[in-house]
């Protein structure tokens, strides 16, 4: 029994489990001003946790690697935005984009304003 499942996990996810997990991001990203779906070990998700927390900028933060249905929610954030890697970032409810998409708009300043305006960073 307990093989069928590991196998079944590892490979394609249901249209419900889709959806439950498709609904689950977007709860998360719907009541925190600023989401990042992250895993632990890459260096990407880093440069943007980092950038985050030097503009003293709150955010809700999920490592997929380490949530029982990270593969899911990533699954389903593929499906919700296009994108397949992380660092995947919202702010105020609209998708950013991953490191680079960040990094633009950080020098660019329009990353501040957006924070500001969102609330996670004071005005």
């Amino acid at each position: 029994m307990g093989s069928v499942m590991s196998m079944f996990s590892s490979g394609k996810i249901s249209k419900e489990e889709l959806e439950t997990a498709l609904n689950k991001a977007k709860g998360i990203v719907s009541s925190n001003p600023v989401v990042v779906f992250s895993k632990t070990y890459c260096g990407y998700c880093q440069r943007v946790k980092q950038l985050l927390t030097q503009l003293g900028a709150t955010y809700k933060l999920l490592e997929l690697d380490e949530e029982n249905d990270g593969s899911k929610i990533q699954a389903a954030l593929v499906e919700w935005t296009g994108q397949r890697t992380v660092p995947n970032v919202f702010i105020g409810g609209k998708h950013i984009g991953g490191c680079d998409a960040v990094m633009e708009k950080h020098q660019g300043g329009k990353l501040v304003p957006l924070l500001a305006d969102v609330g996670a960073i004071a005005g």
